[in-house]
């Protein structure tokens, strides 16, 4: 019985930009490549959608996504793994800005 090598699959790293979809993260990878004629290292940015099974990765998570079948349209690469965790997320930047317009309008009841 003969067994076959898989080859290694592509992976990048980058950083979660939208988790708004159910199972499905939007990764902003940015890379560089050599300028063809002046030699200069030019930086590259692109999107990719990333399936997220279990819908951990948060915005603002550097992750590790790798490539694998079709999944959808648009969707041809899978979370491997997060790195590193945002340090503040959006949803907790929202709530304290909601309660300190709620300070602000209180202090502006009492004033009157």
């Amino acid at each position: 019985m003969e067994q076959t090598v898989r080859k290694t699959r592509a992976t990048f790293d980058g950083v979660v930009i939208s988790d708004k979809m159910d199972k499905t993260i939007t990764v902003l990878v940015e890379t560089y490549k050599r300028h063809k004629i002046y030699g200069k290292r030019v930086k590259y940015r692109k999107k990719y959608y990333a399936h997220d099974e279990e819908n951990v990765a948060k915005e603002g998570d550097f992750v590790r996504i790798a490539a694998t079948r079709p999944l959808s349209a648009t969707k041809r690469w899978r979370l491997v793994k997060v790195l590193e965790l945002a340090e503040v997320q959006l949803e907790d930047i929202i709530d304290e800005a909601g309660e300190i317009i709620e300070e602000i309008k209180e202090a502006s009841d009492d004033s009157r």
